[in-house]
């Protein structure tokens, strides 16, 4: 599903589980705010299953009219253990440096400030000319309105000349509303599989990637 890709003009990425494992610090953070409210915590495949929207869009609906509580209480548990349980899947760091022909940006529903604590975290940061988080801007992915929050901040026009790298069908749904192509990294069985999502073009891994770009990046011969 790769073959025919055209280069890109400019690569967003989402972050949780596209670029880094982030399932641990969103289930510690989950079952503090179930704890919060007496509910049943979930396991670790629950929050696979379940963990789509931005917390902002996707707690009304777990905790009600009381659900500022749940964010607070899963905010204070993430931002005290975030930094030690956030590692790169692999193949990020390959991708990232293949990459880097192009203007980079993150587009996540992880909040701004942890995002980009994280992204520092892990030497990062210089590889993005824009890292927009949950809360930045009027609304969070699947809407559109932080693609073109990051596109602003890299001076790239929003079209199918941009590629939007995410693991979920929330992410592929970002991209067809801003207009880009989207793009699939892993196999979404988390997500009810490659088919269902309909990406423009799919990726085993971040190695598989790396290669990718690696090829597009290559001057053309001479004649």
């Amino acid at each position: 599903m790769s073959a025919h890709l055209p280069p890109p003009a400019a690569i967003l990425w989402d972050w949780d589980n596209t670029l880094v494992d982030a399932w641990r610090g969103v289930q510690a953070g989950m079952n503090a705010a179930l704890r919060a409210f007496g509910m049943p915590e979930w396991s670790l495949e629950e929050v696979r299953a379940r963990a789509r929207l931005s917390l902002r869009d996707a707690f009304p609906a777990i905790f009600g009219a009381e659900w500022e509580r749940a964010r607070d209480a899963f905010y204070a548990e993430v931002r005290a253990r975030h930094l030690e349980l956030v590692t790169p899947l692999a193949g990020t760091e390959a991708a990232l440096r293949a990459a880097r022909p192009w203007p980079l940006g993150v587009v996540s529903n992880k909040q701004g400030p942890i995002l980009r604590a994280e992204a520092g975290h892990l030497g990062w940061s210089g590889f993005f000319a824009a890292l927009v988080g949950a809360g930045d801007a009027e609304a969070d992915k699947p809407h559109p309105a932080p693609i073109f929050m990051a596109l602003r901040q890299l001076g790239v026009a929003p079209g199918p000349a941009v590629w939007f790298v995410g693991d979920t069908g929330v992410d592929m749904e970002a991209a067809r509303a801003a207009g880009c192509t989207a793009i699939l990294i892993g196999d979404a069985a988390h997500d009810g599989g490659v088919a269902a999502l309909a990406p423009d073009a799919a990726f085993a891994d971040g190695h598989i990637l790396a290669r990718h770009l690696r090829g597009l990046a290559k001057p053309p011969p001479l004649a």
